[in-house]
């Protein structure tokens, strides 16, 4: 008998185990469909030796000293600043914008002060806004939400920014000084042997079992457990009672050159010309020294993999119904970007399923608690 099942082995389902088996003494079977632990986040080394993310750049910054805390247990750090170019009018330039974007675009020698008044100019006056499209212009204008917004969301998402929730583009900043730091995170650095790995470290504890290419369907109803840990996606675990929730994916097509390097920075984004958004250049992030170097081209599409929750009003209602049905489930909790359907990164899982370890614990005390107040009334009574 397991107390847990966990199903999915990526940052949330992991970190509950670890907490689980580690803190708490509980027995742990963690299962996934997939045939590797680490879920999105799982690196490997591929047929030239080179340590590449199977599933896309996986970026890791946070401002919590205690989620960073936390996953130094299992890894040493490498230091790492991401920063990131867009070709735009046949030049590389940094993004987010800030003040050497607008000056190599347009051939400008703006100050930070003038780029302010610059940004003032041109911004459009939006008085609610609501899109991803309404966010961009009224901060920097039409030109360039054109140049560097507008088709790169098109592609990612399949429908033009003015469809999607202002929570999209407003996680990218614009910046009047020259940061072309992608992040300002407190703490931005990469496992220094990787992701996989980590999880290794993470989950390796006698009372954690782990079963691969498994789906938890296939299980449940077989192997004896208490109580669920569900990080899959929540409309999946109610058979789509309600329809399906939209969750754009991607298709990844990794190469490897003859060269050393590929590209002058790790991730160099093409907003308009061509079907694939990115090209990730794994060698940067890895600090890795090798004669050849492998990179990876995204292409968004649907009906893959879930790796987005598509940010529309429609979408948030339909969610709020499953979120009903997982409030009145009991002895199940829905953990992660899938089971909560919201777009976390990594940290913010990481914060999620500590969390939810505490009221877990909390929750068990309390019961232990009740148990011994009505052992007592049941002696006195005796």
């Amino acid at each position: 008998m397991f107390d847990y099942l966990i199903v999915g082995a990526g940052f949330a389902g992991s970190v509950l185990a670890e907490r689980l088996a580690n803190d708490a003494g509980k027995k742990v079977l963690i299962i996934d469909k997939r045939n590797h632990i680490g879920g999105n986040a799982y690196d490997y080394y591929d047929d030239a030796g080179i340590l590449i993310h199977k599933y896309g750049p996986h970026i890791f910054h946070t401002n919590s000293p205690e989620v960073f805390g936390y996953l130094s247990r299992f890894t040493q750090w490498r230091p790492y600043e991401h920063r990131v170019l867009t070709t735009v009018d046949g030049k590389l330039l940094p993004i987010p914008i800030n003040l050497d974007t607008v000056n190599k675009l347009y051939n400008l020698n703006l100050t930070s002060e003038e780029l302010e008044k610059f940004f003032d100019s041109i911004k459009e006056d939006v008085k609610n806004i609501r899109t991803s499209e309404d966010v961009v212009v009224s901060q920097v204008g039409r030109d360039l939400y054109e140049k560097f917004f507008r088709n790169y969301t098109r592609k990612q998402w399949g429908m033009d920014p003015s469809e999607l929730d202002k929570m999209v583009t407003s996680r990218i900043p614009t910046r009047t000084n020259q940061d072309d730091r992608y992040f300002t995170d407190a703490h931005q650095a990469m496992p220094l042997h990787g992701y996989t790995r980590m999880f290794e470290k993470m989950i390796t504890h006698p009372n954690i079992h782990v079963m691969l290419n498994t789906d938890y369907k296939a299980v449940k109803d077989i192997i004896p457990f208490k109580k669920m840990i569900f990080t899959g996606p929540v409309d999946e675990y109610f058979d789509y009672c309600y329809g399906k929730l939209p969750y754009r994916s991607l298709q990844f097509v990794h190469k490897t050159y003859d060269t050393r390097e590929f590209q002058q920075v790790a991730v160099v984004n093409y907003p308009n010309e061509h079907e694939y958004t990115r090209i990730t250049e794994y060698k940067h992030l890895t600090g890795q020294t090798h004669e050849k170097t492998s990179v990876t081209y995204e292409y968004p599409c649907w009906n893959s993999d879930p790796y987005y929750p598509v940010p529309k009003p429609e979408n948030a209602e339909l969610y709020q119904k499953y979120k009903s049905l997982a409030d009145e489930t009991p002895d199940v909790h829905f953990v992660g970007r899938l089971a909560t359907y919201k777009y976390y990164n990594m940290d913010q899982v990481v914060a999620q399923a500590l969390s939810t370890y505490s009221k877990i614990t909390q929750h068990n005390l309390a019961d232990i608690a009740v148990k011994r107040t009505n052992g007592w009334k049941s002696h006195l009574s005796a």
